[in-house]
């Protein structure tokens, strides 16, 4: 009877509530950590969007909240065991449920997820119903990772993440915060509204780039001094790769054209010099498969070394370097842009849009991103980001600060339009 009421309450909650999640099924991956006890907060915000979840649960999750309290709040059996034997008389209902249920699914949101759950994840194991679970969806992924300070910065938790990502698992970061062991620092579960706008900002775009083909560019270049020295520049590639997923996500198909980064994207192209860059990125321009925007979140170099040192330059030697032109990729697309909407990015540290309007008329963009580079607030190596969207008529619209990923959405959003503008025509 209890069960009964609290399961009507929620749905009265939700009705009443916005819609932005509205006919979407969401599943709800809960693992062992303290953190359990806010997933329940996440399932209900979830439902107050109009979202259907229903919960699968790890075994360990239960020693910190019971799977009633889940089947309470969702109005849906929850999952723990593979071989439960949920029975109706004497036969098994839906022994394939972790296939039936992926299938219906919008999104896997794993919140909290585990050092544990993690590298299940990214080895592919599947030894419970969530990791069984997983290797079956096709939908998007999301996990929101929540362990100790300790944990979260050893080695194999970073790359297990990585792994993810490279598969396009979507990330939401740890806050930093007191642990329930007392400590302080990074790993605390991201707080339940970053988590849930993040649901939202995956779901309600749709997939309005499907049978569109992008190419992005991301990352540095580099030029050798000699074989033990090099210069390049700061940029951390972390812009270009969270444009690329998003891209994915909006079911387009995306060529990622990458100068060195830790950061992993399935079928990368990887390149060193500005000079492979630039072969690469006109190499995937033309033939049957041409492209219908191409996206310039790289920085490669604008100057390189002359001449290469054969040998390493040893102290006391002549140390005066004479630097020639790098080739300049985004013009050079720009004169011969094939109908492809062309987007450039201007990193500056002063006289922003100046700069910025310059580059957008001499290198023939539709639209330029201008963002700040110096200062403590610079977007290098950061997960966030500002600037302005300039199109080819000087409209300009302000992009306060976001994570990068919202940012790669909101750039998206105007190619959009851009591919929308020229199929009318």
């Amino acid at each position: 009877m209890a069960l009964t009421a609290l399961t009507a309450l929620t749905a009265s909650t939700a009705s009443t509530a916005s819609n932005k999640l509205a006919s979407r099924r969401i599943a709800l991956g809960v693992s062992g950590g303290i953190a359990c006890y806010k997933a329940a907060d996440i399932l209900r915000r979830l439902q107050d969007l109009g979202a259907d979840v229903f919960v699968v649960m790890t075994p360990n999750a239960r020693q910190f909240v019971t799977p009633l309290t889940f089947r309470a709040l969702s109005g849906h059996h929850v999952y723990v065991d593979m071989f439960e034997g949920r029975e109706r008389g004497d036969q098994f209902e839906r022994p394939f449920d972790h296939i039936f249920e992926a299938e219906s699914i919008d999104l896997l949101l794993v919140a909290p997820a585990t050092a544990s759950a993690i590298a299940r994840m990214a080895s592919g194991l599947a030894d419970d119903f969530l990791t069984t679970f997983h290797l079956a969806v096709r939908a998007p992924v999301l996990v929101a990772p929540a362990m100790n300070t300790r944990m979260w910065e050893h080695p194999s938790v970073g790359e297990n993440l990585r792994t993810l990502r490279g598969r396009g698992v979507r990330v939401v970061p740890p806050d930093v915060g007191r642990m329930a062991c007392e400590t302080y620092g990074p790993g605390r579960l991201a707080d339940v509204g970053k988590i849930v706008e993040e649901v939202v900002a995956l779901l309600s775009r749709g997939r309005d780039l499907e049978g569109r083909r992008l190419l992005v560019t991301a990352g540095p270049t580099v030029a050798d001094i000699d074989p033990v020295r090099f210069i390049s520049n700061r940029s951390s590639g972390k812009m270009g790769y969270a444009i690329a997923h998003a891209v994915r996500d909006r079911g387009g198909e995306v060529v990622l054209v990458s100068g060195p980064t830790d950061l992993e994207f399935p079928g990368v192209i990887r390149v060193r010099s500005t000079a492979e860059m630039r072969d690469a990125v006109l190499g995937q321009m033309g033939g049957v498969d041409a492209v219908d925007a191409v996206i310039k979140a790289a920085a490669p170099l604008d100057f390189q070394p002359e001449v290469e040192a054969a040998q390493k330059i040893k102290k006391g030697q002549d140390l005066q370097i004479r630097f020639e032109p790098a080739p300049d990729i985004l013009r050079e697309i720009g004169q011969s842009k094939n109908g492809a909407i062309l987007v450039g990015f201007a990193a500056e540290t002063e006289r922003h849009l100046e700069f910025g309007l310059e580059k957008l008329r001499s290198k023939n963009l539709d639209l330029i991103v201008v963002n700040p580079v110096g200062g403590p607030e610079s977007a290098f190596a950061s997960d966030t980001n500002r600037g302005v969207i300039v199109d080819s008529e000087g409209n300009q619209e302000e992009l306060p600060p976001m994570t990068k990923n919202e940012m790669a959405h909101r750039i998206l959003d105007r190619v959009v339009a851009l591919l929308a503008k020229d199929t009318e025509r």
